[in-house]
């Protein structure tokens, strides 16, 4: 049985990894309500909250395959494909508003990249 800070630990760092990941799907999902409420520093970029929730959604990804997984590596691999898909989707939505032509490639790539190591080190651990 896990000692009570054991335990403490592991309460805080869910509510931490809820708290990050719903800021995330927030910023992604309704970007103009979470530049209103959280992100006020003009002007108003969708694209820019887009990347905060992307890496938001990323880091809370991380706390939660950490408590769940038990494997460091494998736990950062997966937060960092969770904020790459993420990132990769925010490029495809925006890429109407600037950036590079390649961008949407060049994180599709990156992307993959995260979730084939992923993979990866999922099917050694079995």
């Amino acid at each position: 049985m896990p000692s009570t800070q054991t335990r403490i630990v592991q309460v805080l760092t869910t509510v931490l990894a809820l708290v990050l990941v719903g800021i995330g799907l927030w910023a992604l999902l309704a970007p103009h309500a979470f530049y209103d409420s959280a992100a006020t520093y003009p002007p108003y970029n969708r694209h820019l909250i887009h990347d905060i929730g992307a890496f938001a959604l990323g880091l809370g990804a991380c706390l939660g395959a950490g408590l769940v997984l038990r494997d460091a590596l494998l736990a950062v691999l997966a937060g960092n494909s969770v904020a790459a898909l993420a990132h990769f989707g925010g490029h495809l939505a925006d890429r109407s508003m600037g950036g590079r032509a390649s961008d949407p490639l060049t994180f599709g790539v990156l992307a993959f990249a995260f979730v084939t190591l992923t993979l990866a080190r999922w099917r050694q651990r079995a």
